[in-house]
């Protein structure tokens, strides 16, 4: 049987951590964990209120956006600039790889895939612009086929 996506997050992210001897405390876990439940991206106000949704006591925002940058700069999750919000990451990228994010406008699902071709043209178009990129990412918001196939 296929293990759901979740647990495949999850175990990712505990081997990575361990092999590079960081932390994945209960809020960073807590954090992630809402966002690989949730089918559309997140922003951190949504992540507090899910988080704090049944807690005894108020979650501290601070300790959310903490959890946020470490798990993007673990490699964990990703930050949709466009929307302002997160989504988890499930597996490892070259470190000049293109994530190219494909953003559906009806339902909010995300898919992340990388595309060798994309890449080829962004570095054309840069380095013909005498520019060095720091970071690939690119966001396409469209129709996923899921939305297209229940029609209009």
């Amino acid at each position: 049987m296929h293990k759901p996506l979740h647990d495949d997050i999850m175990e990712r992210a505990e081997r990575l951590c361990r092999e590079r001897a960081l932390k994945l405390t209960p809020m960073r876990r807590r954090v992630l964990e809402v966002l690989t439940l949730s089918h559309a991206p997140l922003s951190a106000t949504a992540l507090i209120a899910a988080i704090g949704e049944g807690a005894e006591k108020p979650v501290s925002p601070i300790l959310v956006y903490r959890a946020l940058d470490f798990l993007a700069s673990a490699g964990l999750i990703h930050r949709l600039a466009a929307r302002n919000a997160y989504v988890p990451c499930d597996h490892e990228h070259r470190e000049d790889e293109t994530t190219v994010f494909l953003v559906c406008a009806h339902c909010g699902g995300v898919d992340e895939v990388a595309s060798r071709e994309v890449e080829k043209g962004l570095e054309g178009s840069a380095t013909a612009a005498g520019f060095r990129p720091l970071a690939r990412t690119v966001e396409i918001e469209g129709e996923c086929a899921s939305c297209r196939a229940a029609g209009p």
